[in-house]
């Protein structure tokens, strides 16, 4: 197959982009997208329909992991577990800690499984009740929830970490464990700027607080706080055992290979057991599998328009700039992932079309696939706040806040997602 040039490449992602900007559903904005940028790149409609079907195969398994995932997020979610752990937190830490305890729920909880938009969703009735006790504002406690939720996010078993461990070919696992070093960077960096907000913004009201609540309101029985928390527990153990193993020398628990795709439905079974509503398996996976059927199907789409940028020169483009501009080939794992989730305004997906376009080309550079998907994972983080992509609107929803004062926001959850890609680049990058 002729190579696709790379302007066309550029061409579709931009239509991609556009199309989405222009309320197209994502998956056929990718869709289009890839198809006229192949054929403004010089491929023929055969070869461009060739190249759409190898990038959606290409993502095929990170897809089908994914859908596995959301069975312990749908227990997760349903069971009440996550709002558990996430009320746990904030009563321990109490009020005069509101911030902090606020970021480290919604990372706890995006960390175990739960999607980050889901998270803030699941924290936000929690966190301005206890804001409007503590007199904190809509932006403090907007921008807690967020930082603290991509903080957890570059160290969870969710599609975004799934895609770039597959996309490089690496552990699940070990993808997680390097995450923890950034997101504690992040965690802190998130408190403190939140604090700097703590007296800015629209004061909560209380007809806030009852519509938040509202709109979550179930049927859902409280749990205890240690059943809750089995299911995290079994996911995380059994995907340690493995890297531990490796760490420590020990043959036996590092030859323990047990994908994710095995492991996470497994740990939901066992928390749902634990927590005496096997009953309810049914209707808790079947939401799971439906939360988690939007990020698979727009996975796919991403597959396509990946499928068309690894068969153009686009990364030798990158690399010819990068090599002739003297900076280290090292930072193309962080501004590709940085580039490709602003672009689609989803961690997921830009961390996979990163992945998939410029995969060969960072690790050409030297670089390993371990510290290439870390890198990169974390750049996702970075812009994929941006108003075309519903992250954006759903976490103003969250807090009833107007879209004048979500924008400010904006600069400051850079600011946080920025600080762990630029730890990650250098633990990665140059120190390991």
């Amino acid at each position: 197959m002729a190579i696709i040039h790379w302007s066309g490449a550029v061409i579709g992602l931009a239509i991609a982009i556009i199309l989405i900007l222009r309320k197209v559903n994502p998956v056929y904005a990718l869709f289009g997208g890839a198809i006229i940028g192949g054929l403004i790149g010089g491929a023929s409609l055969a070869q461009t329909t060739q190249a759409l079907i190898d990038g959606t195969s290409s993502v095929m398994g990170a897809v089908v992991r994914v859908l596995a995932a959301g069975v312990l997020a749908g227990i997760l979610i349903e069971s009440g577990a996550a709002e558990k752990i996430a009320e746990t937190i904030v009563e321990k830490l109490g009020e005069k800690k509101a911030l902090l305890a606020i970021a480290l729920a919604t990372m706890v909880i995006t960390a175990v499984g739960v999607f980050v938009t889901v998270a803030v969703i699941i924290v936000a009735p929690i966190a301005l009740s206890v804001a409007k006790k503590a007199g904190l504002t809509k932006s403090a406690i907007l921008l807690a929830m967020i930082g603290g939720g991509k903080s957890g996010n570059i160290m969870s078993p969710n599609p975004n970490t799934i895609a770039v461990a597959k996309g490089f070919d690496v552990d699940l696992a070990q993808v997680m464990i390097r995450g923890f070093i950034p997101a504690i960077v992040g965690l802190v960096v998130t408190y403190f700027v939140a604090t700097l907000l703590n007296k800015r913004g629209e004061a909560i009201k209380e007809i806030t607080i009852k519509e938040s609540e509202a709109a979550i309101t179930t049927n859902k029985e409280k749990t205890s706080f240690g059943k809750a928390m089995v299911a995290p527990i079994v996911a995380i153990i059994l995907l340690a055992i493995s890297p531990v193993g490796s760490m420590l020398n020990i043959p036996a628990l590092a030859a323990i290979k047990i994908d994710s795709l095995i492991i996470l439905p497994f740990a939901g079974i066992i928390g749902l057991i634990a927590m005496g509503k096997f009953n309810k398996f049914i209707p808790y996976t079947t939401s799971g599998l439906n939360k988690m059927t939007g990020t698979a199907v727009i996975l796919i789409g991403a597959g396509a328009i990946a499928g068309i940028i690894s068969k153009s020169n686009l990364s030798d483009a990158v690399v010819y700039c990068i090599q002739t501009t003297g900076i280290s080939g090292v930072f193309l794992a962080p501004i590709s992932g940085i580039l490709m989730a602003g672009a689609t305004a989803s961690t997921s997906t830009g961390a996979l079309v990163a992945a998939g376009s410029f995969g060969k080309a960072i690790l050409a550079m030297g670089v390993a696939p371990l510290n290439a998907a870390v890198m990169v994972h974390t750049g996702a983080i970075v812009i994929d706040h941006l108003p075309h992509g519903t992250f954006f609107h759903t976490t103003a929803d969250c807090v009833k806040m107007d879209i004048k004062e979500r924008m400010k926001l904006m600069p400051l959850e850079s600011l946080i997602g920025g600080a762990t890609c630029i730890v990650a680049t250098i633990v990665y990058g140059f120190l390991m």
